[in-house]
């Protein structure tokens, strides 16, 4: 690992780890927890269990994903950082989630690798992984590194904040981002619908350059009940799903359905 990119969340100085604490040369000082991640949240969120997903999500996402269900869009991710050429790329997973996709890229790639994601529930699962990286909480709108500072950076079906990925990433740094093709989940959807629908496959407009766009497909068997509500339960689908939808869902013994992604690659000039 290089050196750290973050920076106190109060006063905005280099934060530097000593022994299991980060500290600024201003004295705000971070403790590590246990499981190795360390909460940069400031002000009346620091301590927040409830904030992002809770730890039953998060177990769910984790347990789903570590059966290699979504390694098509892992690899794609993979794919892009690979074909840069980076010498030993700072990388920032946005909104890591539970880390699968950082353990993906750590096993493949020579990189200093950073996460953060406002559920300190899913970052405690990402740090669990026991990755050379390092992992913490944070808010999208304020994230605690510095200016041009990340080469890489990878973003999955989570908001979109243009003015501050533009401010971290170096020059000619790169940003992918993930949406929904446009039948994601078709078998599923048509399962919980009456009338399903396309995804509009709309990528964000950003002041970095969008260079490209990739699709990736994949067809996925699900064999089991729990992975068919764990996938259902990390979509969007489940919020805006009828009584009876998700009745229909918890009935699927089986599910064979689509993956379609699209990946934006964008670039800071």
């Amino acid at each position: 690992m290089s050196e750290s990119i973050l920076m106190c969340p109060v006063c905005k100085k280099p934060l530097s780890k000593n022994g299991r604490s980060y500290r600024c040369s201003s004295s705000h000082n971070f403790d590590e927890a246990k499981e190795g991640y360390v909460n940069l949240l400031s002000g009346s969120h620091k301590q927040g269990e409830l904030i992002g997903d809770n730890k039953i999500m998060a177990l769910s996402r984790r347990d789903f994903l570590n059966k290699g269900y979504f390694s098509a869009l892992a690899d794609g991710v993979f794919s892009v950082l690979k074909s840069e050429n980076f010498e030993n790329p700072t990388v920032l997973d946005v909104c890591c989630g539970e880390g699968y996709y950082s353990e993906y890229l750590s096993k493949r790639a020579e990189c200093s690798l950073y996460g953060f994601d406002l559920s300190k529930n899913m970052v405690r699962l990402a740090a669990k992984r026991k990755l050379d990286a390092v992992f913490f909480v944070a808010n999208l709108s304020h994230i605690p590194v510095f200016d041009g500072s990340v080469d890489f950076a990878f973003h999955l079906f989570a908001p979109f904040h243009d003015s501050e990925f533009s401010r971290i990433l170096k020059k000619g740094g790169v940003l992918v981002t993930a949406v929904p093709g446009k039948e994601h989940l078709w078998q599923l959807k048509k399962e919980i619908y009456d009338t399903p629908y396309f995804n509009d496959e709309k990528l964000p407009e950003s002041s970095l350059t969008l260079e490209k766009t990739i699709k990736i497909k994949d067809t996925v068997k699900i064999e089991n009940n729990a992975d068919i509500m764990s996938l259902f339960g990390m979509t969007p689908y489940y919020y805006r799903t009828s009584k009876e939808g998700i009745e229909r869902a918890e009935k699927l013994e089986s599910l064979e359905t689509k993956l379609e992604f699209v990946l934006g690659v964008y670039r800071k000039n």
